[in-house]
Order: structure tokens, then C-alpha cells, then sequence
């Protein structure tokens, strides 16, 4: 689901490929993955029929990259994780 040619981390360049956005959690304690989403391309969430075959469920819309993070954040925060400073790469 969500395969698209776009910038791929991994590869270091534009390859076919799906974007997973993670929230990840680092103290001096330790560190953790607290949330992921995978990002949806404008085309697959304007494409009914690709939606359909893929299982794409109905709630989930495009939304850009940085709109994703904002979305994990908003839940660590709800649900009180402590956070003094966010950071973020390749937006």
C-alpha cells in the first residue's frame, strides 16, 4: 500500500518505495519507537478503486509528512508522554 517513485531514506534517493513516518523517544535512560504511520500519496488517496483493492480503510486520508509527525504528537502528548524538544530529518 502507498507505493509510489518518491525520496526513500534508506536508498538516498527517489526510488519506488513507501514512506513511513516514526515517533521515536530518547532520554538518558534510554530510547524507544513510541508511534508509525505510513504516508499515503495524494494518488492512492484519490484513487478509489487502488484504495479497494489495497484495503485501504476509509478514515485514512492523505495528510503531508509533517502533518503525520504533528498527528503522532498530538497522541504522545495526550497520552503524557514528557517532551521538552522535538526534533525531525528530511522534511
Amino acid at each position: 500500500m502507498g507505493v509510489k517513485r518518491q525520496y526513500c531514506g534508506a536508498a538516498g534517493r527517489v526510488e519506488n518505495c513507501q514512506v513511513g513516518v516514526l515517533l521515536s523517544y530518547a532520554s538518558e535512560r534510554g530510547y524507544t519507537l513510541l508511534d508509525r504511520q505510513l504516508s499515503l500519496p495524494q494518488e492512492w488517496a484519490d484513487d478509489t478503486e487502488r484504495r479497494e483493492k489495497a484495503k485501504v480503510p476509509e478514515d485514512v486520508a492523505f495528510a503531508t509528512k509533517p502533518q503525520l509527525a504533528q498527528q503522532m504528537l498530538v497522541r504522545a502528548l495526550a497520552a503524557g508522554v514528557p517532551m521538552a524538544w522535538v526534533s525531525a530529518d528530511t522534511l
